[in-house]
């Protein structure tokens, strides 16, 4: 099929464009089942429509206000030129963690913990509204948004924004918050991405950069594979080529990840100060 919906449908329509069944292909099918996971992990991290942007929901139990209340404690002993004997210097480090499913590939920021101090009344904007809400239909559409910017930097000013620890290979997400504010029940909402999984949504399979890339990575393997037999001439001269096939394969790979960069990811954003 010219648009495949399934993985054999996709392996099929690879091995097609590389000439199957006119041209023996030189693969096996485990080596290309591999090629598909791996067409299907790049695609899902380099490419824009590979993941979805979600929103999780946690709720903290006793156990995890417990655990973000200790600490891990780890002694290294240095020597220091001022210090006979050496000194041993003891460092704490929070244990406040979750861990997230498999599928989330990124975590871009959490939302203010609800129940909590944030959005209590004893939280600026409360109080703000609360003395100065007699005045609120006094304000024009300009100033009210001036007024609510002005009253968002105070609060990131005089609260701050909660910091967070990810990375997607502990699985882990570390909330760094004062685990004493923190009660039971309350919620905690993650702003993440969740890579798509092609057999929920196979439409994947018909993108165009996993068609190309699979394509050109079994023609790579092809190749790999030929090179074994290099200037081993069959009845008929004919003689195997394998390094140019796989030459031929590198070069569209490198181009198809160039332009990646250029075409299926989203732009990197600025950083300003």
């Amino acid at each position: 099929m010219a648009k495949p919906s399934s993985r054999s449908q996709l392996k099929e329509y690879c091995l097609r464009k590389l000439g199957k069944p006119v041209i023996e292909i030189n693969v096996d099918d485990d080596q290309i089942e591999d090629l598909i996971d791996d067409t299907i992990q790049l695609y899902n991290e380099r490419v824009y429509n590979g993941v979805e942007r979600v929103m999780l929901k946690y709720k903290f139990t006793e156990e995890d206000i417990e655990n973000g209340r200790k600490r891990n404690t780890s002694t290294i002993v240095t020597d220091q030129n001022n210090s006979t004997p050496p000194r041993s210097l003891s460092f704490e480090e929070g244990r406040g963690y979750f861990t997230l499913p498999d599928h989330i590939i990124g975590v871009e920021n959490i939302m203010p913990i609800a129940n909590t101090y944030v959005n209590s009344m004893f939280g600026f904007r409360y109080q703000f509204f609360l003395n100065d809400f007699y005045n609120f239909y006094a304000y024009d559409i300009l100033n009210l948004t001036m007024t609510l910017t002005y009253l968002e930097t105070l609060q990131f000013l005089l609260e701050g924004k909660k910091v967070i620890r990810y990375n997607k290979v502990q699985n882990r997400i570390y909330v760094d918050v004062d685990w004493q504010r923190v009660a039971a029940n309350d919620y905690l909402v993650i702003e993440c991405y969740r890579a798509l999984d092609p057999v929920t949504w196979p439409k994947i399979y018909n993108e165009i950069f996993v068609k190309k890339h699979l394509t050109s990575s079994i023609k790579k393997q092809w190749g790999q594979n030929l090179m074994k037999f290099q200037g081993i001439k069959l009845p008929g001269g004919v003689e195997f080529n394998g390094r140019q096939i796989y030459d031929d394969a590198v070069q569209e790979l490198d181009k198809l990840l160039e332009e990646m960069s250029t075409t299926y990811e989203l732009p990197p954003l600025d950083c300003v100060g």
